[in-house]
């Protein structure tokens, strides 16, 4: 991953540098400037959360667990303090350190794009260390100091702090003169209203996570009116904010999924059961999701099915050599391939996922490097993400607005945005059309309709947003526990309980002495309750 890194923030700097009109000065070096260089620090920031959070063990293990994907190991919750020490002590030493630069210097300087930016990364990057950890060093870390071993503080602490940071950074981005960033920033090029969608929807999707926390409700639903009614969330799909990966293989910059998956050997199997929930759905999605290497690979290695070669979550057994048979990512949100080859077993009450345009003769095949562009996306927080939060918040809470109007703008959303994916630069696919868009949101819009109660009806929205987030294994995480849905399978042989939190980094507990014991991982975090 610090491969990737390096690779990506040297073209960073490659293109910064050459565009430099002091860059010959000779009274200046240019490589040894006397004030940290917000342009550099910020977009390094920015791939460190593209490649520590979504490509990362963060988010793999994460996909696993909630059964996009599978591997042996851990989907037997077989979780250890080496499991997850590459993101963490990446995203302690890099993003989170850069960033404490970024909003010193930048306060120094009166630079407030890039301080409202960094201290809005700063929140998201905390509340995914909250949500997966629980208790993280937060008020001790990254301060420059010298201090090795900051304290952790209670999770529960350090959510009741981002709120204000998130309030300080829009404060921020709305100081005069605002000095866009351009290209420096990877997000939005320095849209300064973009960033303000995106903190009032990091703002959203936080209080909706505490909703269960019985001294929070009230404030939670107040909070959350205020900012429907306020009107600046992210609501289309032009607004998402996603970290974009690129197509070359030197420097590397494709998405780390593709780079693992697209390759004689691979690190994932598709979750059989997903493919399995995606198909008996009627979901047109899963020609996106999942590429099938070849026409009849079943279940392990079995060659009797319709392609969609996977294991089902906790298998034991070793693996069979099937890289070139079994099923594996499709183009969204990976930039691999779209699956057009016929499905066989398909029946008239297929009405949505059929063998209409399909390529006549089969053209399967075992994917190389060569295939597909690489282009994928981190999607963080999508228009879609949005409305199912609204939803749940609706149904839950009571805040404002229509959770069934929701529903239907979510997965409307969802199905348009993989679309545009699909017609991006490098990639190449047949468009979900119009007419199956409609069609398929009804069928989601009667299964809530017949649904009992608001239990029923929140089970609707939670699975459809499971489905929406496939690419993002964090947030599913999240939702389950914090809901208990979708309905996952059983694992075939699990080694330990489902895990409520993620283990700690060996290293930190090896070097820190203020560091607790290892997580216990069947405690829960402070907002599941």
């Amino acid at each position: 991953m610090k491969k990737i890194i390096s690779l990506f923030v040297g073209t960073v700097l490659a293109l910064t540098f050459s565009g430099c009109n002091s860059f010959l000065d000779i009274n200046v070096d240019p490589n040894a400037p006397s004030q940290p260089a917000l342009d550099l620090l910020l977009p390094a920031t920015q791939v460190s959360i593209g490649v520590n959070i979504g490509g990362g063990a963060t988010n793999r293990i994460a996909t696993i667990i909630m059964q996009h994907a599978t591997q042996n190991t851990p989907s037997r919750f077989d979780l250890n303090g080496s499991t997850f020490q590459t993101p963490w002590n990446a995203l302690y030493s890099e993003a989170l350190n850069d960033l404490e630069i970024i909003i010193r210097e930048g306060t120094a300087r009166t630079q407030w794009s890039y301080v409202g930016m960094a201290k809005l990364e700063k929140a998201y990057l905390y509340s995914v260390l909250v949500d997966l950890w629980g208790d993280v060093p937060f008020s001790e870390a990254s301060k420059g100091d010298g201090n090795l071993s900051p304290k952790f503080d209670k999770g529960a602490d350090i959510y009741a702090a981002l709120f204000p940071l998130i309030d300080e950074a829009v404060a921020d981005l709305n100081k005069q003169p605002y000095v866009s960033p351009g290209n420096a920033d990877l997000f939005y090029r320095g849209d300064r209203l973009s960033w303000i969608r995106m903190a009032n929807s990091l703002k959203l999707k936080l209080l909706n996570q505490i909703r269960l926390v019985p001294a929070e409700k009230d404030r939670v639903k107040r909070d959350i009116d205020a900012l429907i009614d306020g009107g600046q969330l992210i609501l289309a799909n032009s607004q998402d904010f996603t970290f974009k990966f690129g197509t070359t293989e030197t420097p590397q910059n494709r998405h780390p999924i593709h780079i693992s998956e697209y390759r004689s050997t691979k690190d994932f199997w598709m979750d059989q059961g997903f493919m399995e929930r995606l198909f008996n759905a009627d979901d047109p999605r899963l020609r996106y999701y999942v590429y099938r290497q070849t026409n009849n690979a079943g279940v392990s290695f079995t060659r009797t099915s319709n392609g969609y070669g996977g294991r089902y979550t906790g298998d034991p057994t070793g693996a069979p050599a099937d890289n070139a048979v079994r099923a594996t990512f499709g183009i969204y949100p990976y930039g691999g391939l779209y699956d057009n080859n016929p499905i066989n077993n398909l029946t008239a009450a297929n009405v949505f996922l059929t063998n209409s345009g399909a390529s006549s003769p089969a053209n399967h095949r075992v994917v190389t490097t060569a295939d597909g562009s690489g282009a994928g996306i981190f999607p963080i927080l999508t228009a879609s993400m949005v409305n199912f939060i609204l939803a749940e918040s609706a149904l839950t809470l009571g805040t404002k607005g229509d959770p069934k109007q929701y529903l239907q703008n979510a997965v409307t959303l969802n199905l348009n945005s993989i679309n545009s994916f699909v017609q991006a630069p490098g990639n190449t696919g047949n468009l979900i059309s119009a007419a199956t868009i409609a069609g398929f949101v009804d069928t989601r819009l009667k299964q809530f309709d017949a649904a009992a109660g608001t239990a029923g009806k929140l089970g609707v929205v939670m699975t459809e947003k499971y489905i929406a987030l496939f690419g993002n294994g964090i947030e599913s995480y999240n939702d389950y526990r914090r809901t208990g849905f979708p309905t996952l399978m059983a694992p075939i042989s699990p080694l330990n309980p489902f895990p409520l939190r993620f283990t700690y980094s060996q290293r930190e507990l090896n070097t820190n002495t203020n560091a607790p014991a290892q997580n216990n991982f069947v405690t829960p975090v402070f907002w599941d309750l």
